[in-house]
């Protein structure tokens, strides 16, 4: 074999290792990002589910309060003529 042939065949080896290592470092590196993407999203679910039980209990507790105490909004005939005098 000669010479260049060595060299062309070295370089084109070298090259094509090179690419199968990059290209299995580029797909580990995406793996990871949509693993992570994933955990994101369960702790998404997770929060919007705390946040959904916190409100609904809130709500039970408002209706609660409004069955033993009366409440205004402070919009009735008597806050408007205060107001305008």
């Amino acid at each position: 074999m000669s010479r260049a042939a060595k060299l062309t065949l070295a370089a084109t080896s070298l090259s094509a290792i090179g690419i199968v290592i990059f290209v299995h470092h580029a797909q580990q590196a995406e793996k990871a990002a949509m693993h992570a993407g994933v955990i994101r999203d369960f702790e998404q679910q997770r929060l919007k589910k705390e946040r959904q039980l916190d409100f609904d209990m809130q709500q039970a507790l408002e209706r609660e309060y409004r069955k033993i105490q009366t409440v205004s909004d402070g919009g009735g005939a008597n806050s408007q003529e205060t107001q305008s005098r």
